[in-house]
């Protein structure tokens, strides 16, 4: 909805003319977006903060998707019951977020998600060879 209203909104007016809880839901959608991929970057060098920051991340996803009806202006229940009797890409564009934020928020806080982060594989000894030993 906020990047609807941005695409929507006519040249002579800027992105300061927007409404507060308009650029408060940008601000959170490009928040949650750029955690999460610093989150996934450090899980993919086995660090324990790519978790914590891929469940941050979720939780802000979530979040802005929440205070989506306060920058329409219309109560939640209003807002949900017009998502999902319109239907189309807004509807599936909201499930989508909603499901795969909980996704992200479940795998990133398991159990296996830290053994796997805190696993460190052994260093193995540097071989010498003395001239000798030919």
């Amino acid at each position: 909805m906020p990047v609807k209203i941005f695409l929507d909104m006519p040249a002579e007016f800027s992105l300061g003319a927007l409404p507060t809880w308009v650029l408060v839901d940008l601000a959170g959608y490009v928040v949650a977006g750029l955690v999460l991929l610093l989150g996934s970057l450090a899980t993919l060098f086995r660090a324990t903060a790519g978790a914590v920051l891929l469940g941050l991340g979720a939780l802000l996803a979530l979040g802005a998707l929440l205070t989506e009806p306060m920058s329409v202006g219309v109560p939640p229940a209003r807002f949900v019951d017009a998502m999902f009797t319109r239907g189309g890409f807004a509807m599936v564009d909201r499930v989508g977020l909603a499901a795969l934020a909980v996704l992200v928020l479940v795998l990133a806080f398991l159990p296996p998600t830290f053994r796997y982060l805190r696993y460190r594989t052994s260093v193995l000894p540097v071989l010498s060879y003395s001239s000798r030993s030919w």
